[in-house]
């Protein structure tokens, strides 16, 4: 069997028409309306349906509105568009069980998780699918997964797609009695792109698309049930919002006014923004953005992003950021610079929070990035490529049609570089996203005989990098070989002004505590301090640099993306190209001084920087072939062909793309495609962390007694606040200090008990203190 030629142009295939109202540009729904047949008031469109009808046509009709917007006009959208049709009419089909519907009618909440799980009610839509063509295929996992998750097709010990084929009406899930025209539907034909040779990936991608269109459809239909008010506060449309946001940041760029004759740094910015104006109308794609530290590429990227967006009708931008660190600086400047377009315009969305146990409660709460900017991490961005769970996969096709911004693009891990170059070049090749790569160190991701996994095609939107790289040189890098904490701290203690970046939490405490005691000249920072705690004392370095006072910084790296911070002199442990050049970007930024100066040096604490070593030991090598400009392009591109391209086998070291096969053989299960196993070998962080909620101020402490009334419902804006007082931990820690933390809401969140005495004013949460307390006692 030809799976993939198989299409809906047989003889026993029958024109494909929408149920019950024929598409139009303006949905028939109204989105604040229920669509249930529970609601007095419902939906005028569906108020004389079935109350199962009207679900489904709601559910059906959004599914197949996402499903299109990925696409431009033409056959793959209007193929796309049947066939998000079909999934939402047919998800809920188990739900015509007459045990189903009596069960319903005695629920005061029909979408409650309880109802929804009392009787398997997706497996019925998934056996129809797959019962009336080959083609159900397509639709089936998503139909049976949209409560449960994306299943693996064949699994020995827990649930897989097979085993729910397997099952039996009447025995095992009840009868079915849906209306004929509900059921007896055509199947449309597939999109061309899954008709090339050996389409394995591009169909897995495909069904993963139509699974996140449909989940987002059926919670939205929920939300309008249960939270219409939630339900309003959705965000207006980008293709209105993005004309006027560019005015905004037009503005913005000309308050800098011209550039001096001295400032080259002013006018190497100049350049980054005018390149990127004109390649704002390039045909989409993929794209570099090869912009030294400190050459405004934060502003210029959305420059070219916005330009781009309304030249070719992109949904919204997504700026990709490595570390939760820093995401909320980025955030913060575009908001800033947004603010009159509304508060909505920006969401930042990280991975902290985002429950392990899904409710329904939680995953109407969670983001699905129905916003003209999105500001997120590498991990809430990747792991969701490849996630199987329906509240980290709703999102999926709203990155269709979109700009992606990759912001220090150099950070994906070498161990998961197949599956994530794999998947953006899904996302450029066949749902029309455009991705910028944007880093002063831009790796070798070009397709080449030696890294065949690579782009095929890229374009640079900087003309001549080169000359910016040699107009941005501001510093002298200096190997010094091993250097004691001893050594370290007494030449930062010496010097004014000086930072000092290390691998580890634990080191820079150190180092911190050896500098002679100064509580307004020391800081220190690392991911053991809250979002807004960092936040202050950045606010408070930067003031101290700016009133040429005396200020040493010690940090983790941290510190080292996107953190806009000058100092005349920075130490940097061992470590990759990347992280050097990132840290000789926090030295003489602005270019105030003919030169800046880098000491890069080995620290004492080889064994507990074990995790880095492989990367330290590439970057020491380049450092001695490149002495004389070690942060050259030419010696960008050697560190990452070293530890990039001669690292074949561990370009996809867990197999993720192995878990999705065809079996052509198979009639019952060509499909392949594991999908759960593959989400469970995914991790960019290989150690589970918890995260932690600090109550480290009034506000936070307000937020916390929010979270503790459970009258209060879980809701976006909640979540976003409660984001910028937390701190991850590894579960390990977790589990040896639970006497710390207070549990609520199901165990979904964790409390710290008593931050006056585990959560310092200089280093943040402290679990050194073991002290059993009372689980029940909160420090006021």
């Amino acid at each position: 069997m030809d799976f993939y030629a198989h299409t809906s142009d047989s003889s026993d295939q029958k024109t494909w028409e929408p149920l019950f109202t024929p598409f139009g540009e303006a949905d028939p729904h109204d989105p604040t309306k229920s669509c249930s047949g529970k609601n007095a008031d419902p939906c005028p469109h569906c108020q004389n349906l079935e109350p199962q009808h009207g679900h489904l046509n709601k559910v059906a009709h959004l599914t197949a509105t996402f499903a299109a917007e990925m696409f431009p006009e033409g056959p793959t959208r209007d193929a796309a568009r049947q066939w998000g049709y079909l999934t939402g009419l047919w998800h809920d089909l188990g739900k015509f069980a007459p045990e189903f519907q009596s069960y319903l009618a005695t629920a005061s909440d029909p979408h409650s998780d309880e109802v929804l799980q009392k009787i398997d009610h997706t497996t019925a839509g998934a056996k129809h699918a797959i019962a009336t063509s080959p083609l159900g295929h397509f639709i089936a996992t998503a139909i049976a997964g949209h409560h449960a998750g994306l299943l693996d097709a064949r699994h020995e010990s827990h649930a897989s797609l097979e085993k729910r084929l397997s099952k039996n009406f009447g025995k095992e899930i009840p009868n079915i009695l849906p209306p004929s025209q509900v059921t007896n539907q055509p199947f449309p034909p597939l999109p061309d792109f899954l008709k090339q040779t050996s389409p394995h990936f591009s169909a897995s991608f495909f069904q993963r698309i139509l699974f996140s269109c449909l989940v987002d459809a059926d919670f939205l239909a929920t939300e309008a049930f249960m939270n219409p008010a939630q339900a309003n506060l959705r965000p207006c449309s980008s293709d209105v919002i993005f004309p006027q946001a560019l005015t905004l940041l037009e503005k913005k760029i000309a308050t800098f006014g011209p550039a001096s004759d001295g400032d080259k740094v002013a006018k190497a910015r100049t350049t980054v923004v005018t390149d990127c104006s004109n390649a704002g109308g390039y045909a989409p794609g993929i794209f570099t953005l090869t912009v030294p530290t400190g050459g405004g590429k934060t502003l210029a990227s959305l420059n070219f992003s916005l330009r781009h967006a309304i030249a070719h009708g992109k949904k919204r931008i997504i700026y990709v950021i490595p570390f939760t660190s820093i995401i909320e600086q980025n955030a913060s400047v575009f908001r800033k610079l947004l603010s009159p377009l509304g508060e909505n315009t920006v969401i930042e969305h990280h991975s902290n929070l985002a429950p392990e146990k899904e409710t329904t409660s939680s995953r109407l709460a969670t983001e699905n990035w129905e916003a003209p900017i999105i500001v997120t991490t590498a991990v809430q961005f990747y792991e969701s490529l490849f996630a199987n769970k329906t509240s980290r996969s709703r999102k999926l096709h709203n990155i269709a049609n979109s700009v992606v911004i990759l912001d220090e693009a150099q950070c994906i891990p070498v161990n998961y570089l197949t599956p994530c170059l794999r998947a953006l070049e899904e996302l450029s090749t066949h749902y029309h996203t455009t991705t910028v790569l944007c880093t002063a160190t831009q790796p070798s991701v070009a397709k080449s005989p030696d890294f065949p996994i690579g782009f095929p095609n890229s374009t640079e939107i900087i003309r001549d990098t080169h000359a910016l790289f040699a107009d941005l040189s501001r510093v002298q890098v200096d190997y010094r070989g091993i250097l004691s904490d001893d050594t370290i701290s007494d030449e930062i203690a010496k010097a004014p002004q000086a930072l000092c970046i290390v691998n580890t939490r634990n080191h820079a405490q150190i180092l911190f505590e050896a500098l002679p005691d100064s509580p307004k000249e020391n800081w220190h920072l690392s991911t053991l301090m809250c979002p807004e705690h960092r936040l202050q004392v950045l606010a408070t370095v930067r003031k101290r640099l700016q009133d040429n006072l005396a200020v040493r910084l010690i940090s983790t790296q941290l510190i080292e993306a996107g953190v806009d911070i000058d100092f005349p002199l920075v130490y940097r442990s061992m470590a990759g190209l990347d992280s050097i050049a990132q840290a000789a970007g926090r030295c003489n930024r602005e270019g105030k001084r003919t030169l800046g100066h880098v000491h890069v040096y080995h620290s004492e604490h080889s064994s507990s920087e074990r995790f880095f070593a492989q990367t330290a030991n590439v970057g020491h090598e380049i450092l001695d072939l490149h002495a004389t400009d070690p942060l050259s392009t030419s010696a960008v591109k050697a560190y990452f062909n070293k530890y990039y391209h001669q690292q074949k086998d561990r370009w996809d070291a867990k197999d993720i793309l192995g878990e999705f096969k065809y079996a052509p053989s198979d009639r019952k299960l060509p499909l392949i495609f594991n999908y759960r196993t593959a989400a469970e070998n995914f991790k960019l962080i290989e150690n589970t962390q918890i995260p932690i909620i600090i109550p480290w101020n009034d506000h936070a402490k307000k937020l916390y007694k929010d979270l503790l009334n459970e009258s209060i419902q879980l809701h976006r804006n909640l979540f976003r606040s409660l984001q910028r007082y937390t701190v991850t931990i590894y579960e390990s820690q977790f589990h040896k200090n639970y006497h710390q933390f207070q549990s609520i809401r199901d165990g979904q969140f964790h409390i710290l008990i008593c931050p006056e005495t585990h959560y310092d004013a200089k280093f943040g949460l402290n679990l050194k203190d073991e002290t059993p307390i009372s689980r029940f006692l909160i420090c006021d």
